[in-house]
């Protein structure tokens, strides 16, 4: 089945804003494997089969951490300055002290970022959509909200030239 067509039940969402324009920051992030110059936590990124960071169907593999994670580019918009990728494999939830572990999950996020006329901002847009059963999507809506504000925030240390 295409992530594309495929339906998730859940969601996590933020937004935020970021001090410098849209097309700035549209051209930090829109290379599909740029992945390592702005977010911090990922040292190596590559494109398998030759593909282009821009081109739809080209798979990153990168390491995070201790783990490398395979994602597909399923959507790339320089028009509206967003993007949309989908984990590969299913994803496992963090092991950590004292809690009952989630199943592993099925994902895709997107990224869209929207100019700000008002003093020439960036409106960021971040969110991942997930499968998995009902009884565990708050575990996993909270650990996505606490790992896209940080994802954010390194962007935009990464284009204030602070990272």
């Amino acid at each position: 089945m295409n992530s594309m067509t495929r339906e998730y039940q859940h969601k996590a969402y933020y937004s935020g804003v970021l001090d410098q324009s849209a097309d700035e920051a549209w051209r930090m992030v829109r290379d599909f494997n740029d992945y390592p110059r702005y977010i911090e936590g990922v040292t190596e990124s590559i494109i398998e089969d030759r593909k282009r960071g821009d081109e739809v169907g080209a798979v990153r593999r990168f390491l995070y951490g201790e783990t490398w994670l395979r994602q597909r580019l399923e959507a790339h918009s320089d028009a509206d300055r967003s993007f949309t990728y989908a984990g590969m494999e299913r994803f496992p939830f963090p092991v950590g002290e004292d809690i009952d572990v989630p199943a592993a999950i099925g994902y895709q996020g997107t990224l869209r970022l929207t100019p700000i006329v008002d003093g020439n901002r960036t409106f960021v847009e971040w969110f991942v959509e997930f499968d998995g059963p009902s009884n565990e999507a708050a575990q996993w809506t909270g650990l996505f909200l606490e790992l896209i504000p940080q994802w954010v925030d390194s962007l935009r240390r990464t284009l204030a030239g602070q990272r």
